[in-house]
């Protein structure tokens, strides 16, 4: 079957129908949802039910347009009071981390032939942009997989994951951008230019994505449209924007966006409530179309003949290079052994590498297809066995805590411009000292009791209801009079 006009959209919309069915099963089992997403794109493809799909230009213009919005919601959703204590461990992890897993990777592929049986015949350059190509880390299929099983993590180990994750990618674009360069130019392209590059594409991105966040919360508090649910379709045509005057700049368009993305989410920004529903949705909806159009990418009769080489490379990467990364790279930092022994086992590859392994194809770089195919191997490998032992590895290595709760049981959210905080308050036995209406309880100066969830009912309450042990109180209060003495209320 091919792509036509009469049935692309029909076609569109089974795939990311049965992705989703797919992944609330993958949930159950604690399987990663990005793992049944390339599988559920490999079933249908050209060695599946048939689907033709052999452009890489387009697979790669799919991943930059997803990567680019899901960055950015990477970032809004990092709380900077949260990744503070270990910013400088994360981002040692993310550059320096990256580079080093990079090196030790290649150099093993470089020698492999050597050493074993296996015929890989690549060049050290090569070795280098398929070792690129897989260093960076996609830590979003880990956090689905805690919080579907109510798993958080000791010692800042989840912030340390966050800002790893949305960092490291545009470190592994910019190594396998360079070696592309370096493979194509041959002999013009110098160690001194090749740094150069790095280094400016990292600090041009930054500096524009700062100055973009602060334009983007600017514009978004001080425009005045006509629907609120305009608001986020205006962000999202910024974060297009961001990316593409940063590349036409010769910065890290992934970087900018970014950090683009924690300035927003760490100022006060007019309806944010929507804005944040809208972006997890067409987050979700870019990941689903992403997965399933590399798993269309791929054929996977042609991995068969990569298959011994590739999984030695992944199973290298997963017991020594990743591991000797970590633990030098947070040799200064007070991480316990076992935070750096989890930290080493959830290196996840995902799909960045697949849409970063297409650059060499585009390129017509001589074996890009050979490294193509490594790497998709490689992905399937650690999703396959990490992404499905992480949570078991929290557990036995004592890290594991119960997640914290975000929002509340009510469902209701306060705009950014109230200076008014939201919290509960689960009555018991105790409370009711001085009787069980609501009048007889005690609470903070300006504190008001907004709504009280009994079981599945909710209760708009007065002064005169009577309360029971296990209700759940909703309370709204000025931020300057949260902590104050506390005082008995009015009827």
């Amino acid at each position: 079957m091919t792509f036509t006009p009469e049935n692309i959209f029909f076609m569109g919309a089974v795939l990311i129908f049965v992705s989703i069915i797919i992944s609330k099963w993958g949930y159950r089992f604690g399987v990663p949802t990005l793992l049944l997403f390339l599988f559920t794109g490999m079933l249908f493809g050209s060695d599946g039910l048939g689907l033709q799909f052999h452009s890489h230009e387009d697979a790669q213009l799919i991943g930059m347009l997803s990567l680019s919005v899901i960055l950015f919601s990477g970032g809004m959703e990092t709380k900077l009071h949260d990744i503070k204590p270990i910013i400088a461990q994360g981002l040692m992890l993310s550059t320096v981390g990256v580079m080093l897993t990079t090196g030790i990777t290649g150099l093993l592929i470089y020698y492999l032939s050597e050493w074993t049986n296996l015929n890989i015949g690549l060049s050290l350059p090569l070795s280098m942009l398929l070792a690129a190509t897989v260093s960076s880390t996609d830590s979003a299929s880990v956090f689905n997989l805690l919080r579907t099983q109510g798993i958080g993590l000791k010692h800042n180990l989840r912030p340390t994951l966050e800002l790893e994750s949305g960092s490291n990618d545009p470190m592994a674009y910019v190594l396998t951008i360079a070696m592309v360069n370096m493979i194509v130019t041959a002999g013009e392209f110098s160690g001194l230019s090749l740094i150069t590059k790095i280094v400016g594409q990292l600090v041009v991105g930054a500096m524009l994505g700062y100055l973009c966040g602060r334009t983007l919360v600017w514009i978004v508090n001080r425009i005045n449209l006509p629907n609120p649910s305009l608001y986020p379709v205006l962000i999202l045509s910024m974060i297009l924007i961001i990316f593409t005057l940063t590349d036409l700049l010769h910065g890290n368009g992934y970087l900018a966006v970014y950090v683009a993305g924690l300035i927003a989410g760490n100022n006060r920004l007019s309806y944010r409530r929507e804005t944040n529903a809208f972006m997890q949705g067409i987050t979700w909806l870019l990941q689903i179309v992403m997965f399933l159009t590399l798993g269309l990418l791929v054929n996977p009769h042609e991995m068969m003949h990569v298959l011994f080489v590739a999984i030695a490379i992944g199973l290298f990467m997963m017991f020594v290079a990743r591991p000797l990364s970590v633990f030098i790279c947070l040799q200064p930092f007070h991480v316990p052994f076992k935070g750096k022994l989890f930290l080493s086992w959830v290196g996840l590859r995902g799909a960045v590498p697949i849409i970063f392994a297409t650059y060499p194809v585009i390129a017509g770089i001589e074996d890009a297809d050979f490294l193509f195919n490594v790497v998709f191997v490689i992905i399937l490998l650690s999703l396959s066995l990490q992404g499905t032992t992480i949570a078991t590895c929290a557990r036995r290595l004592d890290l594991a805590t119960e997640e914290l709760k975000t929002g509340n049981e009510f469902g209701v959210e306060l705009p950014d411009e109230l200076e008014s905080k939201l919290s509960e308050i689960t009555l018991t036995e105790d409370s009711f000292v001085n009787g069980n209406r609501l009048q007889d309880l005690y609470f903070s100066k300006g504190t008001l009791v907004m709504m009280v969830k009994r079981g599945n009912s909710f209760i708009v309450p007065n002064g005169q209801l009577e309360l029971h042990a296990g209700d759940i109180l909703l309370t709204i209060a000025q931020q300057t009079d949260a902590d104050s003495k506390a005082v008995r209320t009015d009827p």
